[in-house]
């Protein structure tokens, strides 16, 4: 109970400002949206789009009650506003925006983020926040399309396994540093140093590669395209302290997911399925094509506009910190074992 009181005030102290100063952005809506959000009592699915980066795309498979029972809310800005009127999605001078199931709610434009990855940040790890009386939520990247009813997947997923949370295991990575050199490596984010500082500081702080000792977890580095949580203390919990990660260092948030899991007490209770349950539960689309000069480029929400493998320049984590290079040998060890 002492530890769960220190990151409770860990929380007050360190948060405070930063909900004061950007969960407003979500507060502040028309009446009618504030109302709507506040009344959805059951099962809230929620998404974002900022700076035009995606389509709108509709879930399938919903059940015949499906609609009564759960909420959809997709956050956009300005810029993706305008794209809605430009493709006649919604008229101009509607007063309640909805386009399918998704009820579209505009941000305010003052106090956003420069980055639109970090304000799609605040509904995907705030959401407890922003829907204070649901009791359930599913977060999907406005890249997915939902192929099967959330009803069922809040049951199959978080309900039957008894956990605080489900998200799909990455394809690929296992250890934390991988993530973080293929961040590096693809330029997800442009900011070499910063993540060289972020992982440092990590490491001397008690990050460890995953090993069976961290069972049940199965893996440190998620898929966060698609979360599903049960709102009470742990997913709360964990949701705001990872927050103060993303907020502190950068939006890239499978970096600050094992650190703070295996930090946390009261311990996370986590569903972590696997890559083939994700790929039957959803389909994965590209982002909108930006022009950038005579080049298209895919919009990222890193630091920089992904191009073709062929046009990234490549960054490298250069780890000089002794815990970090404790931490490469013993990872190495364990995939070479």
């Amino acid at each position: 109970m002492m530890t769960t009181s220190i990151w409770e005030n860990v929380i007050e102290g360190r948060l405070t400002h930063t909900l004061n100063e950007k969960i407003i952005i979500v507060k502040r809506f028309y009446g009618e949206d504030r109302i709507a959000m506040e009344s959805c009592n059951g099962v809230v699915v929620v998404s974002a789009i900022f700076n035009d980066h995606d389509k709108i795309r509709q879930p399938v498979g919903l059940g015949s009650q499906t609609l009564v029972d759960t909420c959809f809310f997709m956050f956009i800005d300005d810029i993706t506003l305008q794209g809605l009127y430009d493709h006649k999605l919604i008229p101009q001078n509607s007063p309640d925006y909805k386009v399918g199931v998704w009820r579209i709610v505009k941000v305010f434009s003052e106090k956003l983020y420069e980055n639109p990855a970090m304000n799609g940040v605040i509904p995907k790890y705030l959401v407890h926040r922003l829907f204070p009386h649901s009791k359930f939520s599913i977060w999907i990247d406005a890249k997915l399309q939902l192929m099967v009813d959330p009803l069922l997947l809040i049951h199959s997923l978080v309900v039957s396994k008894d956990v605080d949370m489900a998200i799909s295991k990455h394809p690929y990575y296992v250890h934390t540093m991988e993530e973080a050199m293929a961040t590096a490596r693809w330029k997800k984010w442009s900011d070499i140093d910063g993540l060289t500082q972020q992982m440092e500081t990590y490491c001397k702080n008690g990050l460890k590669p995953w090993t069976t000792d961290k069972l049940p977890y199965t893996t440190d580095v998620p898929d966060s395209a698609l979360i599903l949580r049960k709102h009470g203390l742990g997913s709360n919990l964990f949701s705001c302290l990872l927050f103060n990660e993303l907020e502190g260092f950068n939006p890239r948030d499978q970096l600050g997911f094992a650190f703070v899991r295996d930090k946390m007490n009261p311990k996370l209770k986590l569903n972590m399925f696997e890559v083939e349950v994700f790929e039957k539960i959803v389909v994965e689309y590209r982002h909108n094509l930006k022009k950038t000069g005579n080049v298209k480029a895919v919009s990222s929400g890193g630091g920089v506009s992904k191009k073709t493998k062929r046009e990234r320049s490549h960054g490298h984590l250069v780890l000089t910190d002794s815990s970090c290079q404790n931490y490469l040998l013993k990872m190495w060890g364990e995939s070479h074992s």
